[in-house]
């Protein structure tokens, strides 16, 4: 019997605008006036069939928040959305460009998403944490520019820095003079690799930005000396099988790396990604990968804990986390 609904679940990589359900888009296309005709269909589905569709299906869907109400309803409903399988703690990736794009100041963006955390956790006593992005085929300079803008308007949600976008283009040595101002300013640090780029984007992102967190990764499995040294230096790999499995990085989840490195003792979390573009939440997440490598309640436990012990969080939330966590492993041994 599968027991995923008794496992608390934590989040590490979910972006916020890739969250948003068809239908709170449609709602608001229709208060501001915009047309999602062509990205979202009669079924209530996300049309896109490659990489660059999904990009434009993405950047129309999230054209349609344009105010702090807007963003606080998204971060509530997926918060929400989140609770109700069982998760504890999310950390969402917010966009400052995205808001921009939508005529936003950084502020008013980080406001209403915080608004919308609160309400979530006020109602199911889920914790919730931002983090900011730049996006690297923007440039060093707007990168830069992002993590200025996170650092001069500080946020007590807003606790981490990433870097997303396309992989393949600029090196993380362009990157790491931002990693540096993040660094210095006590927000922990993540960066996409490892999914489109081979190892060595991993490699990179490790010596360049000085991260302990990469979002996916999993590509680290084709070198063997990579996998030992993730594993030497306790590298948390943020994995999202279901959107690599939608972007045709792996063909199907039983060839997925997730339960080799694993096994290789990588500390590995699970994570949705952008969940309704790739049919997925972070549930189904626990659920697909549990059946398809047969990981045992005490399995995803472990998951749901290296998740915890790397959310970049204060460390009396992480305790309370922590908690949480040990009374439902009691529970379950008393059932």
């Amino acid at each position: 019997m599968n027991q995923n609904v008794n496992v608390p679940k934590a989040e590490l990589h979910c972006h916020i605008e890739g969250a948003a359900p068809t239908n709170l888009v449609k709602r608001l296309a229709g208060r501001h006036g915009v047309d999602v005709s062509e990205v979202i269909d009669s079924k209530g589905k996300y049309v896109w069939s490659d990489f660059t569709s999904f990009l434009k299906a993405y950047d129309v869907a999230s054209s349609v928040f344009k105010v702090p109400a807007d963003y606080a309803l998204l971060a509530e409903t997926y918060f929400r959305m989140m609770a109700a399988e069982g998760a504890i703690y999310g950390e969402i990736t917010i966009s400052p460009d995205h808001a921009q794009a939508a005529g936003l100041s950084y502020r008013s963006y980080v406001e209403g998403l915080a608004a919308g955390i609160e309400r979530a956790k006020t109602e199911t006593a889920i914790e919730g944490r931002m983090i900011a992005i730049g996006i690297r085929h923007f440039g060093s300079a707007s990168v830069e520019r992002v993590v200025k803008e996170v650092v001069a308007n500080p946020h007590p949600l807003v606790t981490g820095f990433g870097l997303a976008g396309d992989e393949r283009s600029g090196h993380p040595a362009n990157f790491s003079r931002a990693f540096r101002i993040a660094a210095d300013a006590g927000l922990g640090t993540t960066a996409h690799a490892g999914e489109f780029g081979g190892p060595d984007s991993v490699i990179a992102a490790m010596e360049f930005l000085r991260v302990k967190r990469i979002g996916h990764g999993v590509r680290a499995i084709e070198d063997r000396d990579l996998v030992a040294r993730l594993v030497d230096e306790e590298i948390v790999l943020e994995v999202c099988p279901g959107s690599n499995v939608a972007l045709g990085v792996y063909s199907h989840l039983r060839f997925h790396p997730v339960n080799i490195l694993r096994k290789e003792g990588v500390k590995i979390t699970l994570n949705s990604d952008d969940p309704p573009y790739f049919g997925t939440t972070l549930g189904k997440e626990y659920t697909s990968v549990a059946d398809t490598f047969g990981w045992s309640f005490e399995d995803q436990m472990a998951v749901t804990r290296t998740a915890i012990e790397a959310a970049f969080c204060d460390t009396a939330t992480k305790k309370r986390l922590l908690v949480r966590l040990d009374s439902a492993n009691r529970q379950d041994g008393d059932s």
